[in-house]
């Protein structure tokens, strides 16, 4: 199960085989935000309290392109009984 904080594989699109940290998860569309992956720009109007711009910021990822990676957990085996 993917969750915050997490170390995940990308498996599609342009940043496939990339490895980054879970930062967000939106459970109910099923996407995840992944640190420095799939950076998009956004243009700001400016506002009385905010300077505007462009601002590059991370956008979601469906949690069907990640892949987990175990890196701390171990894999227990099952014991045979003779």
């Amino acid at each position: 199960m993917i969750k915050k904080g997490a170390k995940v594989k990308i498996l599609t699109g342009r940043d496939k085989n990339k490895e980054g940290e879970v930062i967000e998860i939106d459970r109910s569309n099923y996407r995840a935000k992944i640190k420095d992956i799939n950076i998009v720009k956004k243009h700001v109007k400016t506002t009385k309290e905010k300077k505007g711009g462009i601002f590059s910021k991370e956008n979601f990822i469906h949690i069907s392109n990640l892949s987990l990676i175990n890196t701390k957990q171990k894999i227990k085996k099952k014991e045979v009984k003779k």
